[in-house]
C-alpha cells in the first residue's frame, strides 16, 4: 500500500539513462529559477514605502529615485553573475566562487548562507503568497500558518515527481503572471496620462524635512530585497541543457530584463496612485483596486499574485539539493544529499528544505514582515563574497578585458556589502540570529569534514600488506522455546558450521527447567545454554555470554549472531507480538563488533 501511494504521488521510477531529459530549456528555466526573483516585485515596492513611511506620507515620491537605484544594483548583479556563469560553468554560484578564490572557511560562509537563504526564499514565499490570498478575502486569515504549510507540501511533492515536471506545472502560472502585471502596469499607465494623478500625492522634490541620508540608505536597502533570487541561475547550470552556460546566461538576461520592468512600473504606478502601506491590503492590491476597481481583474491579479508567490518558493527547491549535492561532495554534508531518488532530482534535499522551511513557519507564525530582513542578509552576504571571489579571480588571472570585469565586480561588492552593513544597523533586532546561526552552521560544516576524514584514516588500509584473515565461526543463536522459527533457524546454523550453540534467557527456574527438558526431547544436536536473568532483562545476560565468547574464541572464531524473527502476514499482527528480536538486533548493532545476522520465517496465514 505504501508503495502504491508513493507511486501515485512521485511517479514511476526513471532510469539514470533518462537524466539527460530531465534537463531544462531557457523558457522552462526561466519559470523555475525565476520566479523568486520575479515574485519579489509583489513587496520589493512595498519594503521601501514602508522605509520612508518614518519620514510621513510625502516621502513617498523617494521611492522613484531609489527604485532606480535598486535597477542600477540589479543591472550590476546581473553583468557579474553572467560573468560567472561563463567562469564557473559547474554551477554552485558563490559558494564555488569563494571556495576557488577566498578559501575554504568564507566559502562555507557563502554555502551557508545560500542555504539559509533557500530555505527563507520557501517560507517568505509561502508566507507571501498566504498574504496576498488574505487581502482578497480577510475572513482567512487565522488559518495562514496552514495555508501555507499545504502549499510547501504541495511543492515538495511536484519536486519530487522531478525537474521537468515541476517546471512543466510552474511555466503556465510564471508567464501568466508576467503578462498580468504587464497588462496592469501598461493600463496603470494609460490611465495615468489620461487622467494624472490623485490631488494627494506629493510632487517630485517636495521638500521633507525629517528625511535623512540614513532614512535614503534603509529604504534603499529594503527595496533591494526585490533582488533575492537573481543568483539562482548561476547556482543551477548543471541543471540547463547544453551548452548550460550559454543557456544560462541568456535565462539570466531575460529574468534581469523583466523584472527591471515589472518592478520599475509597479513602483511607478504605486507613487502616481499614492499608495501607502497597510496591514490589510498589499501595494499591489492597492495598485490593481485602483486602476481596474475592484472586479474580476481585481481578483485575478490578487489570485495569480497569490499563486505566484507560493511557486517562487520553487527556486529554493531547484537551486537548494543542487548546492547540497555540491557540499556534500565537498564531505561538508552528509552522503545522502547526494543520492538521486526515483525521478533523478535530489530527493533528500528536497524533503529536508521543505521540512526546515515548514518548521520555520510555524515558528514566526507566518509573519512574512520579521522574516524579510533576515531573507534578505541571508541573499547579500553570498552577493558580497561572491563578487569579491570574482574580483580576487580577475586578478590573479588576469584575462583579456580583465579591468572592465574587475570593475564591475568591485561596484558590486561595494554596493552589497553597504547593503548588508545597512541591514545590519537598522534591522539588527530581526537579523541577530543570521550572526549565531552561520557560525554554527560553518562549524557544523567543518566538524561532519573532520568526521569523513576521521572514518577514512581509519577504514584506510595497506594494500600491499593487510590482506583478509581466514577464520573459524562460532555461531549463537538466541531462543524463546522451541518453535518452528527455531528449528528453520538452527537449520540454517548447521548448515553453515558445526560450531553452533543456542542461548536461552530465563526468568525463574521452573521456566528454565522446562525448556532444558522440552530441548533434551527435541535434541536438534545443538547444546543449549540457559542463563538465569533475575531483574527480566533478556540483553544483560546475552551480552554477558557473548562477552564470555568472544573472550575465548575471538583469535579463532568470527563470531555470528543469529537471530530468528517470524514475519505476519499483516503489518497490524506484529503489533499483537513482542518485538524482542528487533531489540536484540539493536542493542548488539551499537554495542558489539560481532556479526548480527537475521533468519526471518514468513507466516502464510
Amino acid at each position: 500500500m505504501a508503495n502504491q501511494l508513493k507511486r501515485f504521488l512521485i511517479g514511476r521510477p526513471m532510469k539514470s539513462t533518462e537524466l539527460e531529459d530531465e534537463k531544462l530549456t531557457k523558457l522552462k528555466a526561466l519559470a523555475v529559477l525565476s520566479s523568486d526573483a520575479l515574485s519579489s516585485v509583489a513587496y520589493g515596492t512595498e519594503q521601501i514605502l514602508i522605509a520612508l513611511m518614518a519620514a510621513g506620507a510625502v516621502a513617498i515620491w523617494y521611492s522613484i529615485p531609489i527604485s532606480f537605484a535598486v535597477l542600477a544594483l540589479l543591472l550590476v548583479l546581473i553583468l557579474s553573475y553572467r560573468q560567472t556563469i561563463y567562469a564557473y560553468p559547474s554551477g554552485g554560484g558563490a559558494y564555488i566562487v569563494a571556495k576557488d578564490n577566498l578559501g575554504q572557511t568564507t566559502s562555507l560562509m557563502a554555502g551557508g548562507s545560500l542555504l539559509v537563504d533557500y530555505i527563507l526564499t520557501v517560507a517568505v514565499s509561502s508566507s507571501a503568497g498566504t498574504d496576498a490570498i488574505t487581502s482578497a478575502f480577510p475572513s482567512l486569515h487565522d488559518y495562514r500558518v496552514l495555508i501555507a504549510l499545504v502549499m510547501i507540501i504541495f511543492l515538495t511533492l511536484i519536486n519530487l515527481r522531478g525537474t521537468t515536471e515541476s517546471a512543466s506545472f510552474l511555466a503556465v502560472p510564471v508567464y501568466l503572471f508576467i503578462t498580468s502585471i504587464a497588462v496592469l502596469i501598461v493600463s496603470g499607465v494609460i490611465k495615468y496620462f489620461m487622467y494624472g494623478a490623485p490631488a494627494h500625492v506629493p510632487a517630485m522634490g517636495t521638500t521633507v524635512s525629517s528625511m535623512s541620508l540614513f532614512l535614503l540608505l534603509k529604504a534603499f536597502s529594503s527595496g533591494c530585497t526585490a533582488l533575492t533570487g537573481v543568483e539562482a541561475v548561476s547556482n543551477a547550470i548543471p541543471n540547463f541543457r547544453k551548452p548550460a552556460e550559454k543557456n544560462a546566461a541568456k535565462t539570466l538576461m531575460m529574468m534581469g530584463a523583466i523584472l527591471g520592468f515589472m518592478f520599475l512600473g509597479i513602483s511607478l504606478l504605486a507613487y502616481w496612485n499614492g499608495v501607502l502601506p497597510n496591514e490589510k491590503m498589499t501595494v499591489v492590491s492597492q495598485i490593481t483596486e485602483a486602476t481596474f476597481g475592484r472586479h474580476v481583474l481585481f481578483f485575478w491579479i490578487q489570485g495569480i499574485t497569490a499563486v505566484i508567490l507560493f511557486l517562487a518558493a520553487n527556486t529554493g527547491y531547484a537551486a537548494f539539493p543542487l548546492l547540497a549535492f555540491m557540499l556534500s561532495k565537498d564531505k561538508f554534508l552528509p552522503h545522502a544529499f547526494q543520492v538521486r531518488g526515483d525521478r533523478l532530482g535530489f530527493s533528500n534535499g528536497i524533503i529536508f528544505l521543505g521540512v526546515m522551511s515548514a518548521l520555520l513557519i510555524i515558528g514566526s507564525g507566518g509573519d512574512t514582515t520579521s522574516l524579510i530582513p533576515l531573507y534578505a542578509v541571508g541573499v547579500f552576504i553570498p552577493f558580497t563574497i561572491s563578487q569579491l571571489g570574482m574580483m580576487v579571480r580577475w586578478f590573479r588571472l588576469r584575462p583579456s578585458g580583465w579591468m572592465i570585469k574587475f570593475a564591475i565586480n568591485t561596484i558590486g561588492m561595494l554596493t552589497t556589502l553597504t547593503i548588508t552593513m545597512i541591514f545590519v544597523i537598522t534591522k539588527f533586532t530581526h537579523i541577530w540570529g543570521v550572526f549565531v546561526f552561520l557560525p554554527a552552521v560553518i562549524y557544523l560544516f567543518k566538524r561532519i569534514s573532520q568526521h569523513y576524514k576521521n572514518t577514512a584514516d581509519l577504514l584506510r588500509i595497506d594494500l600491499e600488506k593487510e590482506k583478509p584473515v581466514i577464520k573459524g565461526s562460532t555461531i549463537i543463536v538466541p531462543v524463546a522455546g522451541v518453535t518452528r522459527v527455531v528449528l528453520h533457524t538452527i537449520s540454517y546454523a548447521k548448515s553453515l558450521t558445526d560450531n553452533v550453540v543456542a542461548v536461552y534467557v530465563g526468568f525463574d527456574e521452573d521456566e528454565i527447567k522446562r525448556m532444558e527438558e522440552k530441548w533434551e526431547l527435541w535434541n536438534p544436536g545443538v547444546r543449549l545454554i540457559t542463563l538465569r536473568s533475575r531483574y527480566r532483562s533478556i540483553l544483560r545476560p546475552l551480552t554477558r555470554f557473548i562477552n564470555t565468547v568472544e573472550w575465548k574464541t575471538s583469535d579463532t572464531d568470527h563470531i555470528t549472531i543469529l537471530i530468528p524473527q517470524f514475519i505476519t502476514k499483516h503489518w497490524w499482527q506484529n503489533l499483537l507480538h513482542n518485538q524482542t528480536s528487533i531489540l536484540i538486533r539493536a542493542y548488539l548493532f551499537t554495542q558489539k563488533d560481532v556479526v548480527i545476522a537475521t533468519v526471518p520465517y514468513h507466516f502464510n496465514r
